[in-house]
């Protein structure tokens, strides 16, 4: 599969560099039947099928970057990209004394040995965060974390020492607007390094309008890692390694998605993260019909496994599974690549917003709507949509 085939010109005055004023006034390009039409995101209720489920990511984007010191005055940032012990998000960000994180290391030529702090205030009590260097492998470095008072947890820790890390492509630094614009209204479980965009449009009043209209609204929870925004750099995009990604779903919502595939509803998935939570769910469930660990859904298994599950057997299966487990959530990691050709087991329609040329969330769009994203993409550039993260939106429908 060729990459050059997944990418278009983009100017740099495309990329929106600074959230609107107000959240749902963004332009709204609208795909169904398709035709292309344009609105305001305000009103993406009136353009959802009749009783259509909503599935959101609850994601909470983390101040991963630090700004780190040598006793030397050496300056050294570390971006904390993913938990290494505990592995689990949830129980790395509860520990009060110690915990080792996947990190990139800025100035780290100066940070060859020994410990390097940042002092932060809480409730007014001074405490001093350290950082040593493990290992270091592929760019990236192991680094662990203590600190003075075990009275806080990390979580509380990288919350005062942290800043919010926008995209790279932003070219500027953060600013206060992103403490609040660069995170969901409905944001809840800390865990990403960068946030769910699709999910920026939304306000309470979109949410409770949709709600009043007989739309459910479900939450799952996928923590979005750095390599969302790594480009594809292979000519072959089977070459391409997708990074690894941590998700979990609760009981309810996994049954709520069973009932609306039974009651035969379409279900629209608020961002690339949602789909690739929803799809990861279902062929865990083939792995667990097929006897097999669903700890880890790699790359390409969703083009191996067996093709001809139904949605109920699958989700059933996950059901099953968590009751012989006496599992209240369930909690996996998801590597799948969603490229041209793949076959949508769960989604019928996503809300997104428009991405970077030479990206797998570009093939991933290309997954939902075939070809026609060329005419899609060539409007938005022709209609002066706003590109990227703090861009403006889309709902794509298939068929």
């Amino acid at each position: 599969m060729d990459s050059q085939l997944y990418t278009y010109d983009l100017p740099d005055e495309r990329i929106a560099k600074y959230p609107l004023a107000e959240r749902d006034a963004s332009k709204l390009l609208v795909y169904r039947n398709g035709s292309i039409e344009e609105s305001v995101f305000r009103n993406v209720g009136s353009f959802l099928p009749d009783g259509a489920m909503l599935v959101f990511n609850n994601t909470k984007v983390i101040r991963a970057r630090l700004a780190m010191h040598k006793a030397t005055g050496a300056n050294i940032e570390v971006f904390c990209l993913e938990p290494i012990l505990p592995s689990d998000v949830q129980q790395a960000f509860a520990v009060t004394d110690v915990t080792e994180w996947k990190c990139i290391v800025g100035n780290s030529k100066k940070w060859k040995e020994g410990l390097i702090t940042h002092s932060l205030t809480i409730n007014g009590n001074e405490v001093i965060l350290s950082a040593e260097r493990i290992s270091t492998a592929d760019n990236t470095s192991v680094v662990r974390f203590t600190w003075s008072n075990s009275n806080y947890t990390f979580a509380e820790i990288i919350e005062h020492a942290g800043v919010t890390p926008i995209p790279p492509y932003l070219n500027r630094e953060t600013e206060e607007i992103d403490n609040t614009r660069y995170q969901t209204v409905y944001s809840e479980h800390k865990g990403s390094v960068a946030a769910p965009t699709a999910g920026l449009h939304f306000t309470e009043r979109v949410l409770s309008e949709i709600r009043a209209n007989g739309h459910e609204l479900v939450n799952l929870t996928l923590h979005v890692g750095a390599g969302t925004f790594k480009p594809i750099q292979t000519a072959d995009v089977k070459d391409h390694v997708m990074h690894a990604e941590q998700i979990y779903a609760t009981k309810p919502d996994i049954q709520a998605i069973l009932n609306n595939s039974r009651a035969g509803k379409k279900l629209v998935a608020v961002g690339t993260t949602s789909v690739r939570t929803l799809e990861s769910l279902y062929w865990l469930g083939v792995k667990c019909l097929q006897g097999e660990s669903v700890d880890f859904l790699a790359q390409w298994d969703a083009y191996n496994l067996p093709q001809s599950v139904s949605l109920p057997d699958s989700f059933g299966a996950l059901l099953d599974y968590m009751d012989k487990n006496d599992l209240d959530s369930f909690h996996s990691s998801t590597q799948i690549m969603i490229v041209p050709g793949y076959t949508l087991r769960v989604v019928d329609g996503l809300i997104t917003n428009f991405h970077q040329p030479h990206s797998t969330l570009l093939l991933l769009i290309s997954a939902v709507v075939g070809e026609k994203w060329h005419d899609i993409y060539d409007y938005a550039l022709s209609h002066d949509f706003r590109f990227l993260s703090y861009g403006d939106s889309s709902l794509l429908m298939r068929g």
